[in-house]
C-alpha cells in the first residue's frame, strides 16, 4: 500500500486529508509540526509528502530545503494558504514537485497526488540521446544534469522534465494542456499556471536575457516551444 505523509498543523484539515486519502486506498501518516515531519519524511517507506508551508517551529520551506539538500527525491506537494506567487515560486525553486492553494478541491488534490505517484514510479520512456544542446545549454539525460556555459544548473525534477518535454518536440509547439499531461499527468486547463510558473523558472536559469528569451519561446494562444 502506498504511504503518504501529511505534514499539516491544522487538525481539521489534516483529518480531512487523511480521510479522503485513506478512502482512495493510501496509507496515511499525519504529523503536526515541521521538525517531526522532516524526521518522518526521511523514512524510506514514505512515497509522497503533502507539506504545509506554515508550520510551527520549522516551516515547510525549511523542511523541503533539508530534504533536497540531503538528496532525498521523494515527491513533495506543497500546500500554500495565501496563494501568493512568491510562495509558489520559492517552493518550486527549493525542489517541490507541485503545489495546491488553500482552499482547494478534494478531487483536484487527489488527482495531483495520483499524478505525482505515477510520475515517480512509471518506467522510463524510450531512450533519449545522451546529450542535447541548444545555445550554451547541454542536457545530459544519463545523469539528468544540465550545464550552461560549462557550469551546472540546478533544476528541480519537474523543471528538468518540462525541459526534456520541450526538447523532444524538436522545435514544435507544445500546448499548456499537453505539457500538463506529459509532465504532471493531468490535463485541466484551469491549472495551466503551473506550466507558466515552471517555464518562468527555466528561463531565469537558462536564458541570458529574460526580457528577450532566445530559446524557450512563447507561442501566443498556443503554448511554448524550444528554439535550438
Amino acid at each position: 500500500m502506498t504511504r503518504v505523509l501529511v505534514i499539516e498543523d491544522n487538525p481539521d484539515l489534516a483529518y480531512g486529508l487523511r480521510n479522503n486519502l485513506e478512502i482512495e486506498g493510501y496509507e496515511v501518516d499525519v504529523v503536526g509540526d515541521g521538525a517531526k515531519g522532516l524526521a518522518r519524511a526521511r523514512d524510506a517507506d514514505v512515497e509522497l509528502v503533502i507539506l504545509d508551508l506554515m508550520l510551527p517551529g520549522m516551516d515547510g520551506f525549511r523542511v523541503l530545503r533539508a530534504l533536497r539538500d540531503e538528496g532525498r527525491r521523494v515527491p513533495v506537494l506543497i500546500l500554500t494558504a495565501r496563494g501568493e506567487e512568491s510562495d509558489k515560486v520559492r517552493g518550486l525553486r527549493l525542489g517541490a514537485d507541485d503545489y495546491v492553494t488553500k482552499p482547494f478541491g478534494v478531487l483536484e488534490l487527489l488527482a495531483r497526488v495520483e499524478a505525482l505517484l505515477r510520475r515517480a514510479t512509471r518506467d522510463p520512456a524510450a531512450p533519449e540521446p545522451d546529450v542535447e544542446r541548444f545555445g550554451e545549454v547541454e542536457v545530459v539525460s544519463a545523469s539528468r544534469t544540465v550545464m550552461r556555459a560549462g557550469q551546472p544548473v540546478a533544476l528541480t525534477p519537474k523543471e528538468y522534465e518540462l525541459l526534456v518535454a520541450l526538447l523532444r518536440r524538436r522545435g514544435a509547439v507544445a500546448s499548456r494542456v499537453e505539457l500538463l499531461t506529459e509532465v504532471w499527468g493531468y490535463n485541466s486547463a484551469v491549472m495551466s499556471r503551473t506550466v507558466d510558473t515552471h517555464i518562468a523558472e527555466l528561463r531565469r536559469k537558462l536564458e541570458e536575457d529574460l526580457a528577450a528569451p532566445q530559446h524557450i519561446l512563447t507561442v501566443r494562444k498556443a503554448g511554448y516551444r524550444l528554439q535550438p
